[in-house]
Parts: C-alpha cells; structure tokens; sequence
C-alpha cells in the first residue's frame, strides 16, 4: 500500500497517550474511592456507638428516680438516635428508646464486618431511598457483651455522599496534574523522539539519494537513542547501496552501447590476424595463433561484461586442463618477458590437471595478475608476481601473491564488491568483483590470505 493513502489518525500517538493517562489515573482513584468510603462509614458509625457507650454509662450511674423522659431525649438526641440497649451477663437491658417503628432497613455489626462487607453496606447506605432506620452493633462498656444503636441512615447518606464529592473532586485536580507531568514527561521523552524517528524513515523513502534525509542521533544512551544510531547506520548504508546499484545501472547501460561497436571492431580485427597468420615469418608463426585466441577471448570477455551488467555469470562449462599450460596463457596475455620490472614466477607441480571452465578461470588470474602488477608498478616500480597451486584432499589452492604494499586495512572490508575494492586512480574496482562472481558460479571462492609481504589471494576449487 502505498504511504501516502495512509490517512492519520483523529487523535494522534501524544492524545491517545493524554487520554490513557487520565483513564488510569481516575480508575486508580476509583478503586481507592470505594474503601476509603467504606473506612468513612465505619468510622461515622464507630463515632455513634462510642457517643452510645457514653450515654450509657451515664444512664448505669444515675439513679432511677433522676431518669426522666427529658434526659432520656437529651441522651438520644447527642447520640443522634432512636433507641440504646445493651446486652450485660446474658441479660438485654433497654438503656433508652422513643417510639421505633417494627421494621428496620439494615443490621450492621461493626465489630465482625470486613472490607467487602463494608464496602456492599456503602453502597446500599448511599443508594438507598428515605429516612430509613438501621440498627448497629459495636462493643460494650461495663464488660457487656455489645450494645444496640438504632438511628436514622439519612445523616450517614448525606455525610457519606459530601465525602465522597470532596474525594472525587480531589481526585480530578490529583489526576488533572498527574496526567499532565506524565504527560509532558512521556511527550519529552518518548513520543517526541518516536516521532522524530517516524519523521525521518517517512522523508528518507522519499529523498533517500539526498544526505539531509539521514538522522542525526541525539547521543542518548537508551533504548530511542540506540533505534536513532541503526536507524543511521541503516539509512547510510542503503545510501551507499543506491549509489552502487545507480553506478552498476549506468555501467549496464553504458557497455550495451559500446558492446555492438566494440564486437565489430574486435571482429575486424580478427580477420586482419587470420591474414597475418599466413606470413610464412617464424616469429608470426609463433605469436598468431595467441593473438587469435586473444582476440577470441576479447569478443568473449565483452559479452560477459554484458551479462554482469545483468548481474549474472553465463553457466561455466568445466573440463580437465593442464594448471601449468593456463597460467602460461596468463603471462602471455600479461606480455611479461625477461626484461620486464616484474617478474612472473610460477610453482606449480607438474602434472596438475584440474577440473573447472578454463576460460572463467584465466579471467580469475588475469584479473589478480593485474591489480598485482599495477600496485607494484605504482608503489615501487619492480616486483616478483607468483602464481602458486597445491592439491589438498577435496580442494585444490591456487594462490597468486605479489611483493607489493599490500591491501590497506580500510578495504578490506568491501574488497570483493562493486567499485568498492580499489582505490587506485582511474581502477573501476570491478576486478575483484568479478573474479568473486566467476569463482561462486563454480562452487569455489576467493578470498585474501595473510601475507609476510605484498598481497595473496588464495582461490580454492573443489577438487
């Protein structure tokens, strides 16, 4: 799907995240609120029994002549309730009482209720309807065994319900400057940089060949600021990629132009060498033929410069070949004589045949021979060029060394990519690539071995 019918959301990640913080909190308050009222009941309640405990000691102390109805209705009255009794050595006394009705909406011990009960009895008191009267139990004074209060559940109702008002709206302004510095601190800390990053991927898939488009990591030393520094190296590695495969497509394009012209004058040229190869000269005798087999593996070498342009190598077609008569090919095609500054020395037992597709094989050498050759030429002037082989069990080692500077430590790395391997002037740095590419097509590799002097790649061959 393409990026661009994404539509964004009605509420962006920094609301979803105001709107979830908010929504915690006040599920926390909640669930705080409800044994916090439960607690303020109890307490309300214990306040009452104790009032009654009170008034009882006071109605045991008087004489009966004193108790009058005048102070049994002052008594009730400071308690705020309707009637005091209490249970001493299994005997129930009526301490005080007006005129209570036969039924009663509730009966609530206080002495054995736990916090689920509690809690059930907040909400039945604060939901229920009129001036409805409950009975409550608690402890006894005087070494009774508890005490009896009946009074009105409407006092309670209204003081439970102003509680619970006042802890609601504490609640709000708690959660409103709780969710607010969680907010900002999560915005600062995460959805910023989340958004950061987002911003960057979004502009780098359409930019991605301009150097702005890659984030700069802030140095935070988190889990954001290691997602900053791969996204990064991610970014300026697929840059690179896009360069190469840029380069690679303009290679492409640029040898399927030159290839026709190019096959036409290597063919011309061909004719001309089977008239030469006519001269009945000793030395035309002799240097002929290799100028036509030259010229034959020129026509070959454009079309397979074409094909990797196309990223791919023909099939190889191995047979069985003397080691030692190729790598003579391969000084001949480098015109190394005697008095040459570089020379071409070979250690090869004889005889060693191989099994492999000789023409993708001298193209391996010819190209090693070469970068040998040009880094010494340009680093001293002189040198030895060797081309070793040895038989192992199940691989066979050819091994082409120079006493040149060496490969740089810095390219080692990308060695046998693309325009990636060299950096002489004027070297396309496809040489080695193409050499990596004609070994994996046989089932072998290539690779740089450690060298006392100079530089050695070692090409191994199954056997």
């Amino acid at each position: 799907m393409d990026s661009s019918s994404i539509r964004p959301a009605l509420i962006g990640l920094s609301g979803r995240l105001m709107l979830l913080t908010l929504g915690f909190i006040m599920l926390a308050e909640v669930l705080i609120l409800l044994p916090a009222v439960a607690n303020f009941r109890n307490n309300w309640l214990t306040d009452r029994i104790a009032a009654a405990q009170t008034a009882a000691l006071v109605l045991e102390a008087a004489p009966p002549e004193a108790i009058s109805d005048r102070l049994i209705a002052q008594v009730l009255d400071s308690v705020d309730a309707h009637s005091i009794s209490m249970k001493i050595g299994g005997v129930r006394r009526l301490l005080a009482t007006t005129d209570v009705p036969p039924s009663l909406s509730g009966d609530y011990d206080i002495r054995t209720a736990g916090m689920v009960t509690a809690i059930a009895a907040s909400f039945q008191t604060m939901f229920s309807q009129g001036d409805s009267l409950i009975r409550v139990r608690g402890p006894a004074p005087m070494g009774g065994e508890f005490i009896d209060v009946v009074m009105n559940e409407q006092p309670l109702r209204l003081t439970m319900w102003r509680f619970a008002g006042n802890f609601l709206i504490l609640s709000l302004l708690i959660s409103s400057i709780a969710g607010a510095l969680v907010y900002a601190s999560l915005s600062a800390l995460i959805v910023k940089p989340v958004k950061r990053l987002a911003d960057s991927i979004s502009s780098f898939g359409h930019e991605a060949e301009h150097g702005r488009t890659v984030i700069i990591p802030s140095g935070r030393r988190d889990e954001l600021g290691i997602a900053e520094q791969k996204l990064a190296e991610m970014q300026k590695a697929l840059k690179k990629e896009l360069k190469q495969r840029e380069h690679l497509a303009s290679l492409g394009l640029a040898v399927a132009k030159i290839n026709h012209d190019l096959r036409n004058l290597l063919s011309s040229a061909h004719l001309l060498s089977d008239r030469i190869a006519s001269v009945p000269d000793p030395t035309v005798q002799r240097l002929a033929p290799k100028l036509i087999r030259a010229l034959d593996r020129a026509v070959g070498f454009c079309q397979a410069t074409l094909a990797f342009g196309k990223a791919q190598e023909l099939p190889p077609t191995p047979r069985k070949f003397e080691l030692a008569t190729l790598v003579t090919d391969v000084r001949d095609l480098l015109a190394l004589d005697e008095d040459a500054p570089i020379r071409f020395l070979v250690d090869i037992p004889e005889p060693m045949q191989i099994n492999a597709d000789p023409e993708q094989l001298l193209r391996v050498l010819l190209n090693l021979s070469r970068n040998a050759i040009e880094a010494m030429l340009t680093h001293q002037g002189k040198g030895d060029l060797m081309i070793r082989a040895r038989r192992h069990s199940g691989s066979i080692d050819i091994e082409v060394a120079d006493t040149g500077p060496g490969v740089p430590a810095e390219g080692r790395e990308r060695l046998f990519q693309p325009f990636s391997g060299s950096n002489r002037v004027g070297s396309t740095g496809l040489g080695l690539a193409i050499a990596a590419d004609l070994m994996r097509v046989q089932g072998g590799t290539i690779a740089l071995v450690d060298s006392p002097g100079g530089a050695c790649f070692r090409v191994t061959l199954p056997a």
